[in-house]
């Protein structure tokens, strides 16, 4: 197939999955468009099957905000002109499945099926914004095939917005041998000093991933266990978790590493994961560490009951209980031979429900699906 990508180039969950996911179509012979406003983070373009297409956005006196999504249709419909795409499978509603319906529609009578992947934020945040909901809403219904990467979000898409249309749940995945090679490599040791255990936590630091509490908890822990916090990633949210360590006196146990592509470097050879979001979706960075054998601690919201294993690949607890969650952390770093069985137990439910050979297979049967359904349509309108 000839498949367009829409997504955003930042390290958000849901720019990393569309890159992988192309990276992975284009690995079993698919030739892959990717369309975005800059060279996401994750995508290399070493393979003679993937292209990247840059959005120019043009700024003009009159536009107060550039009209980007208008930028978007006239390139997708540029790429699925002149690369002759079978289809467009873009990721986060607004503005992407409305541009790619757009786009559709300037291309009609020739049919350009648009398969759109919800990520969370696009709903839970944006489009309950009453500014975009009934954009997104039209968005999600104008396509013909729409996907959440959790039976949460589904559940939550349908309620919020008023939505009976089929919704397929596709979850987030990972590439079992990439994570297995990263291995070999120092990993998270590298940063710690004699005798220290690892704790890790990911994110783009905004409010709902609760990173305070994540310093709160490493407090906690770090009264009864010696050890190091690496913090990766960056946001509106990290001047605040620098204050509270210089305030707590932990300075000196925190390691503050900034974005990095390649998280596995990170995660390999940690002792434990927290996650204490607000809400998360589906918690791609939970699978990840999962995929290194490293329990997580997280909690209980969205998605993450559908990824951790109460009890066996981790413990979940309550939204804002970080006693819990110390008091469940240091209990694996206490006892080694728990920590190893529950590591073992992560990578085992990583690799058996969230390879990339199987999802991505899903989202090949779903793009199959739409285009048999736009074969049908096209020979029902023919005189």
């Amino acid at each position: 197939m000839k498949i367009g990508i829409v997504c955003y180039p930042t390290f958000g969950g849901s720019g990393i999955v569309a890159t992988e996911l192309g990276m992975a179509l284009a690995g079993r012979g698919d030739e892959v468009h990717v369309v975005s406003y800059a060279l996401p983070s994750r995508l290399s373009l070493a393979s003679p099957r993937v292209f990247f297409h840059e959005v120019q956005v043009p700024h003009y006196p009159l536009f107060e905000y550039p009209p980007y999504s208008l930028a978007l249709t006239t390139k997708m419909v540029e790429v699925a002109r002149h690369q002759d795409l079978d289809l467009f499978h873009v990721h986060y509603a607004v503005p992407n499945a409305v541009s790619a319906v757009l786009a559709r529609q300037i291309l009609a009578p020739r049919p350009l099926p648009v398969v759109t992947t919800l990520h969370g934020t696009d709903i839970t945040l944006v489009g309950n914004d009453p500014n975009y909901l009934e954009t997104t809403r039209f968005g999600i219904l104008e396509s013909d095939a729409v996907t959440t990467v959790s039976r949460a979000l589904r559940d939550q898409t349908r309620q919020q917005l008023a939505i009976d249309k089929a919704i397929d749940v596709v979850p987030n995945f990972i590439d079992p041998v990439r994570f297995a090679e990263a291995r070999q490599g120092p990993g998270a040791r590298r940063w710690a000093r004699p005798g220290e255990k690892i704790v890790v936590h990911i994110s783009n630091f905004r409010p709902v991933k609760r990173v305070p509490d994540v310093v709160e908890t490493f407090r906690l822990i770090l009264e009864k266990v010696k050890a190091r916090l690496l913090l990766v990633g960056d946001g509106p949210d990290r001047a605040k978790a620098e204050l509270m360590c210089r305030e707590q006196g932990t300075c000196h146990a925190v390691t503050f590493l900034g974005s990095l592509p390649l998280i596995e470097e990170v995660l390999v050879g940690a002792d434990l994961f927290l996650l204490p979001s607000e809400s998360e979706s589906f918690g791609l960075s939970a699978l990840e560490a999962m995929a290194c054998h490293v329990p997580v601690i997280a909690t209980d919201v969205g998605g993450l009951p559908e990824v951790v294993v109460d009890g066996e690949t981790g413990f979940l607890s309550p939204v804002g209980d970080v006693q819990s969650m110390a008091d469940a952390s240091v209990r694996l770093l206490r006892d080694d031979a728990l920590r190893e069985r529950f590591g073992r137990a992560a990578r085992r439910r990583a690799v058996e429900h969230f390879d990339q050979d199987r999802i991505v297979g899903r989202y090949r049967d779903i793009y199959e699906r739409v285009l048999a359904g736009a074969t049908t349509a096209r020979t029902a309108q023919a005189p």
